[in-house]
């Protein structure tokens, strides 16, 4: 298990993007991901986690992309779990700055 998979491991500080082959439909819920590479479907349950996720590219780290969102600091666990989830199934990846 790599240290995205596990919620705890996941790197709020770490540089993420949207992977290139990932389509997202937005919904009244949040959001469907589809990626064409792995044809895996997931579900973003909230608009805040879609703002999360296509924020990702245009800041330095998960946790800064989170915070322009409106994730409060109590609600991070949740949204680390979530980001942790999409990395394992490689919606999101790791970026190099």
């Amino acid at each position: 298990m790599s240290t995205e998979d596990s919620p705890a491991g996941f790197d709020l500080d770490g540089a993420w993007r949207l992977d290139d082959r990932v389509s997202i439909r937005p919904e009244r819920f949040g959001a469907l991901l589809y990626h064409f590479g792995t044809r895996r479907l997931s579900f973003l349950k909230s608009p805040a986690l879609l703002d999360v996720v296509r924020g990702l590219a245009r800041h330095p780290d998960a946790r800064a992309a989170c915070a322009e969102a409106g994730v409060a600091a109590g609600e991070l666990p949740k949204y680390r779990a979530a980001l942790a989830a999409l990395a394992a199934s490689h919606m999101i990846q790791p970026r190099s700055l």
